[in-house]
Parts: C-alpha cells; sequence; structure tokens
C-alpha cells in the first residue's frame, strides 16, 4: 500500500477512467473533413485551398479526435495541428448551451482597446500536451493530444461550437489556410456532421457566422468582426450561410 493512503483511496486510483464522451471519433472526422477541402476532393472554400487539419473537444475540453485531409502528416501546415485544437478550445469555452461564439466573432473584441483585449493570453495551451507522443501519430486515432485538455484561445476563424440535439456537445476547429478559409471548412464540416443546431449567436441570422463588417478605421460596428481575406473566402460564406457582411447584431 502507498504511505498515507487509505485502502479505498488505493482501489480508487486502481479503477479505470470512464470512457470520456464524444461527439465525434477520428473516422469521422476524418471522413466528413476530406469531403470539406478542395485538396482531398471537396469544394473550393476561397482560400489557399490547401489541406487541413481538424480538431474536436467535448464538453469539457478534452481532445475527442484529430485529423488531417491530406495523404500524409506534413500534406498541411505542421503548425496548424495545435492551433485546430486551440481553436476548438476557444469555441467550446467561449459558447453556452444558450448561445454560441465562433472564435472569429472574438477577433474585434480581443483587438487593443477592444472589450475582450487580452483573452487570448488568458488560457495558454499546454505544450506538454501538444508535442507529447510520436509524431508519426499526430493526425491519428491514437494522436497523444486524444484525452487530454490542450487549452489555448484562438481570436480569428476557425473554431465553432458543436451542437446536437440536446445542446452544446463540444467544439470544432480547424486550421491549415487563411483564418477565414477556415471558417468555411469548420462551418461545411459541422454541418455535414449533423452537429449544427445552433440555438443563437452574436450574428442573430446566421448565429455565430462570421461577421465581415470592420471597415477602413479598423472598427467593427458589430463589436464581434472580423477582417476579410484576400480570396473569395467572404463570398463563399455569405453563399454557404457561414458569413454576413455589416453590422447585424441585435
Amino acid at each position: 500500500m502507498i504511505s498515507g493512503l487509505s485502502p479505498t483511496a488505493t482501489q480508487a486510483q486502481d479503477q479505470p477512467s470512464p470512457p470520456i464522451s464524444c461527439p465525434v471519433d477520428h473516422n469521422q472526422l476524418t471522413d466528413i473533413l476530406k469531403k470539406s477541402v478542395k485538396a482531398s476532393g471537396g469544394p473550393s472554400n476561397g482560400g489557399f485551398d490547401n489541406n487541413e487539419w481538424a480538431a474536436v473537444v467535448n464538453r469539457q475540453g478534452i481532445v475527442c479526435a484529430v485529423a488531417y485531409s491530406g495523404d500524409k502528416v506534413d500534406d498541411q501546415w505542421l503548425g496548424s495541428r495545435a492551433i485546430a485544437a486551440e481553436k476548438a478550445n476557444t469555441a467550446n469555452a467561449f459558447s453556452l448551451k444558450n448561445k454560441a461564439m465562433a472564435s472569429a466573432n472574438l477577433y474585434a473584441g480581443a483587438q487593443p482597446g477592444g472589450f475582450l483585449f487580452g483573452a487570448a493570453l488568458s488560457n495558454p495551451p499546454s505544450p506538454e500536451v501538444i508535442y507529447a507522443g510520436r509524431p508519426d501519430d499526430f493526425g491519428t486515432a491514437h494522436d497523444p493530444m486524444v484525452g487530454k485538455p490542450v487549452g489555448g484561445v484562438i481570436v480569428f476563424g476557425g473554431g465553432l461550437a458543436l451542437y446536437d440535439d440536446h445542446g452544446i456537445a463540444g467544439a470544432i476547429g480547424v486550421s491549415g489556410d487563411s483564418s477565414c478559409a477556415d471558417h468555411n471548412v469548420a462551418w461545411r464540416t459541422r454541418h455535414y456532421l449533423g452537429l449544427d443546431h445552433i440555438p443563437a449567436g452574436v450574428s442573430p441570422n446566421m448565429k455565430d457566422a462570421i461577421i465581415y463588417d470592420i471597415g477602413p478605421d479598423g472598427k467593427s460596428p458589430s463589436g464581434f468582426g472580423h477582417p476579410k481575406c484576400n480570396g473569395r473566402e467572404d463570398q463563399i460564406a455569405i453563399d454557404l450561410g457561414a458569413g454576413v457582411s455589416g453590422n447585424v447584431v441585435r
């Protein structure tokens, strides 16, 4: 017996941890991600049309699955694995049962002088989780991040909360292209997963849509705006129902 522990405590330590509850598994995420990215056979999302990483966390912020759309791990930006997981953490952490908040909706408020300035530094990611294990396992069903909280706050597009028929179930993060394209890929992937039962958000008509209302002065009339990127991401977002232009917050 370990010194200082009662038999009951020792027995509790010996019990296996209960399995985590997840809205999506690795195979589902990989299949739908590949169908949502042009480089792996899906439609264009307006940016570079790169391969992408995706990560899903459950409502407790535990990583459930990490996937990539390419044939091998370095077919997509290697740094985007961590960013995808942090985007998922962000959307989950700032969304509620009755109101979704996309990572894109945090951009304007997190700038200097904004009402969320400093948010990006509020929950540092865990390097011990991100860089644990064997790189050969990154993006597979055995990704070392799975089963652990990764933390991190990202204040640009690509993170969306997941909602099933019972409410919020976690979040998805996508990274590997422009932040605007990442939002489009996440939106399309969430829809194909059937986890887009969004109750409300800061963009009433399109719930947690990306809001392109930042003017030449850098100000967002809504307070939740995101800058446009250099491709056709904004038009594709509007076509998808994933984005709006102008001040739409009520």
